[in-house]
């Protein structure tokens, strides 16, 4: 052996190494089985089922180009996207994605600690891929920004410690490449470089400029990353209002917070849920960032010892990969709960690293060292076995939310819009009062009840609540169309009219407010107020078949001399006519009422009977009865004049 030549890994040792990967595999396909049999939950409209961008022709360019599409995390919707189109929408396929690249993420980690040499290697890696704060992200189709940033992640480490040991320069670029596809899966991986910086110290014991300077590239990448972020999320909050007010105080005693509560949850993962109670930041105080503090200071003291170097370079990777989202700045989900198992995903490895390094280093015996790491393995499999089937559906979600934190509005209101989907107005009504209590100036969850009282017919408990929502927000379109449909049934159509036509003017392209607006006319006895409505609104949607039939029965048959125009709603009904085929029994019932009115009875008696004919083959007798009476006329040559249908 020449000198500067060292033995490469023998076959038993690659035998070794392929069987650990090949564990670590099956233990996370294993555990994270009960994904496979689950649907989709909240968001994951959003990012996939009714996002827009994957389906649309030039997808992939919005979903590049604008913050406008679900989120900027454009990496991880082109691979929604890929997904669309090789399996559609079967939820089966993302899943087994998701446990794949988690499963090739907890690799990548057992890769990584061998070759810095941290003890209990493997040990990390296996806990980490079954830990229960990882379930969420895991079982959860959205959270792949989570699965698919790590692999990423720890791809870019890797290449990184590959070119630190050997200074290639290729191994550097692709680290580099690595990360910008880790922010564009995720922008929480913006600290990368943060802990490129911290393992350098902890491997050489000091950053040197060349340190820093080989990690400049890595910071412009994170702070564009950032920018584009903050934009993002600041737009998607002022969408929806401020829920939050902190001040830099509270900011800090939230992170002190915040951090402790993971560390809780990674040490003792029990009582997990989606949705955590939302702290009163006021009540926080200083001491759990004090207590961090002093816990960083005390290893700063002792950092020449090589246990405190390494115990303050994980807590550091740790908190830095928690920085985000620890509540310096705002973040969209702070509106319902300040903290959230997905967002510790990558965080939890690092602090799950340094405990099952330091139970190596403590615990020296062999034996002794397989046994805490297969007893840490089996709690928390068995954990996150029976935590997983929570998110099989986005009804069981919410209810094992609601049964751990009953006063969070989010699973109230929630359910609530899934039970009114699903027809059960009752249940809906019950969760989305509570919704309403625990929020009440949010005009979504009042025009939600508001709907739900409609459908069980308290339309005045309805009304109340229209008015609240608009009140609230005065331009909503819907809220004005559905308290004047209530009015309309209490009685109230004067009121109603106003609240048609606020929403026309809201939203000139609202077909039903014109036809609702053009009855109401119609009854009070104002047709050429009315036919002057279905006009505007066949003007704003013309290519609305229902607008022109009910404008050409207008022109066919008001009672109002001045508003009829029988050869005008000849041509509406002949246009109508030929489009349905000539095969709609209400479309030929025009028809042939227009005819009548030009006087070409011929033509309206020959139309009125193939209407006919059609109404009774379909079953629809009281229209069959009705275009008989007026069948009748035509045969006198007589046009009809009558009320609206």
């Amino acid at each position: 052996m020449t000198k500067g030549e060292t033995t490469g890994p023998g076959p038993g040792d690659r035998w070794k190494l392929l069987l650990a990967i090949a564990g670590l595999v099956l233990l996370t396909f294993a555990v994270h089985w009960p994904a496979l049999h689950a649907g989709y939950i909240w968001d994951d409209d959003d990012h996939l089922t009714a996002n827009p961008a994957m389906t649309a022709s030039d997808g992939l360019r919005q979903i590049w180009s604008s913050l406008a599409v679900s989120r900027y995390y454009p990496l991880t919707l082109t691979t929604f996207w890929c997904e669309h189109r090789l399996w559609g929408l079967r939820p089966m396929p993302y899943h087994l994605v998701n446990i794949a690249l988690h499963a090739l993420s907890a690799v990548l980690l057992f890769l990584l600690l061998k070759d810095w040499r941290v003890p209990g290697a493997f040990a990390a890696a296996a806990i980490w891929s079954v830990h229960p704060v990882t379930v969420e992200s895991v079982a959860w189709v959205t959270e792949m920004k989570n699965t698919q940033s790590g692999v990423f992640f720890f791809l870019s480490l890797l290449c990184y410690a590959a070119y630190w040991r050997r200074t290639r320069t290729g191994m550097y670029w692709l680290s580099l490449l690595f990360f910008a596809a880790a922010l564009a899966s995720k922008p929480s991986t913006v600290t990368l470089p943060v802990v490129l910086l911290l393992v350098a110290w902890w491997r050489g014991g000091r950053v040197t400029h060349g340190d820093v300077g080989r990690t400049l590239p890595f910071f412009g990448l994170a702070a564009v990353m950032s920018l584009m972020t903050v934009a993002e999320q600041q737009r998607h909050i002022e969408g929806i209002g401020h829920a939050w007010t902190l001040t830099v105080a509270e900011r800090l005693q939230l992170a002190g917070r915040n951090l402790w509560f993971y560390a809780g949850k990674i040490v003792w993962p029990r009582d997990l849920m989606f949705v955590y109670p939302r702290w009163h930041v006021a009540g926080t105080g200083w001491g759990p960032l004090a207590g961090a503090l002093l816990v960083a200071a005390g290893l700063w003291i002792m950092r020449r010892n090589a246990w405190a170097r390494a115990c303050l370079a994980g807590l550091g990777c740790y908190v830095a990969l928690l920085l985000p989202v620890l509540g310096l700045i705002d973040v969209y989900y702070f509106r319902f709960s300040f903290v959230a198992d997905h967002f510790q995903y990558l965080a939890s490895a690092a602090l799950i690293v340094l405990l099952a390094a330091g139970m190596a280093q403590v615990v020296r015996a062999r034996g002794a060292q397989v046994a805490l790491a297969v007893a840490a393995v089996a709690a928390c499999a068995s954990i996150s076995w029976t935590y997983g089937p929570v998110f099989h559906d986005e009804e069981t979600v919410w209810r094992d939310t609601l049964a751990k934190n009953p006063g969070s509005f989010m699973p109230q209101n929630n359910l609530g819009g899934l039970l009114f989907a699903s027809g059960r107005y009752e249940e809906a009504a019950e969760h989305l009062q509570i919704a309403a209590r625990l929020q009440p100036r949010i005009w979504q969850v009042q025009l939600a009840l508001a709907n739900t009282l409609a459908k069980l017919g308290d339309l005045d408990g309805a009304a109340a609540r229209y008015r609240v929502a608009l009140a609230l927000r005065p331009r909503l379109s819907e809220a004005h169309y559905n308290l004047g449909v209530v009015q309309t049934d209490l009685g109230q159509r004067d009121e109603a009219v106003d609240d048609f036509r606020d929403a026309i003017a809201i939203r000139p392209g609202f077909a039903d407010a014109y036809r609702k607006l053009a009855v109401l006319l119609m009854d009070r006895g104002d047709d050429a107020e009315s036919v002057r409505t279905l006009r505007l609104g066949l003007l704003a949607n013309p290519a609305d078949p229902g607008l022109a039939r009910e404008l050409a029965w207008l022109l066919a048959t008001s009672p109002d001399p001045a508003s009829r125009d029988g050869f005008a709603a000849v041509q509406l009904a002949e246009t109508i006519s030929r489009q349905t085929g000539n095969r709609q029994p209400d479309s030929l019932d025009t028809l042939a009422a227009a005819y009548a009115e030009a006087g070409c009875f011929d033509d309206a008696v020959v139309t009125a009977r193939r209407a006919l004919a059609l109404a009774r083959d379909s079953g629809l007798t009281d229209l069959a009865a009705q275009i008989s009476s007026r069948l009748a006329l035509y045969e006198r040559h007589e046009p009809y004049h009558g009320e609206p249908r």
